[in-house]
């Protein structure tokens, strides 16, 4: 038996549509300005994909409701695609995700040239639906994010610059991509703030919705 100095965490995992198996999540691999629209609502051209991270306890289940960060006055949504890596080291999964993100502190980040870990790794910034096994969405699917029942973002998911093999493969340039990892592949235009109390819903056509409220710190 191993002697712990203090007890581990708990593992993180997602829950599988229609199955009682669970998907454990290793890390998280997230790729920026994947969407022509959403790249220059940011103000940068096409340009080769590129990642940042998040950590495996980023992630929210769905039916569990994110706290509004700290030391932020500018959260933002951005929903996703989520590829999930199997025993193969191939895409086994599918799933709605939402890329929370601390605008204000990225804004600081990118004129400084710093990292974005603090703006986009922090605490419950990862909120996923549950896993849709095998098929990937139809390529032409729609993408959308509503908040308080008002539509703020909609596109499809062939408008990504990059297909979700062309970012596996990317990401084996720079990583041994390995079974639990998650692959959060960019967002449509229309991000934008969330405010204590907001109800959001994002969804892809053929794959569970993610619904969750933004609670008061």
């Amino acid at each position: 038996m191993t002697d712990w100095l203090f007890p581990p965490s708990p593992p993180v995992f997602l829950p599988v549509v229609g199955q009682s198996a669970r998907f454990p999540v290793r890390r998280i691999l997230c790729v920026g300005q994947n969407y022509a629209a959403h790249a220059r609502e940011m103000g940068h051209a096409r340009a080769e994909p590129f990642f940042f991270t998040k950590p495996a306890d980023a992630v929210v289940v769905d039916g569990t409701d994110p706290v509004f960060p700290m030391a932020t006055a500018d959260l933002h949504h951005e929903v996703e695609l989520v590829c999930a890596v199997g025993s193969a080291g191939t895409i086994v999964g599918w799933a709605v995700g939402c890329d929370l993100t601390r605008r204000d502190l990225q804004a600081v980040a990118k004129e400084k040239g710093r990292p974005w870990d603090a703006a986009k790794g922090f605490d419950q910034s990862a909120p996923c639906g549950a896993l849709t096994l095998d098929a990937m969405p139809d390529p032409a699917a729609p993408i959308a994010l509503s908040v308080n029942g008002a539509l703020r973002q909609s596109g499809r998911l062939n408008d990504m610059i990059w297909s979700p093999d062309e970012i596996l493969a990317k990401a084996r340039e720079l990583w041994e991509v390995r079974p639990g990892d998650l692959i959060f592949t960019g967002t449509p235009e229309g991000v934008g703030p969330l405010h204590p109390g907001d109800r959001v819903e994002a969804t892809i056509e053929g794959l569970q919705t993610l619904s969750f409220s933004v609670l008061p710190r």
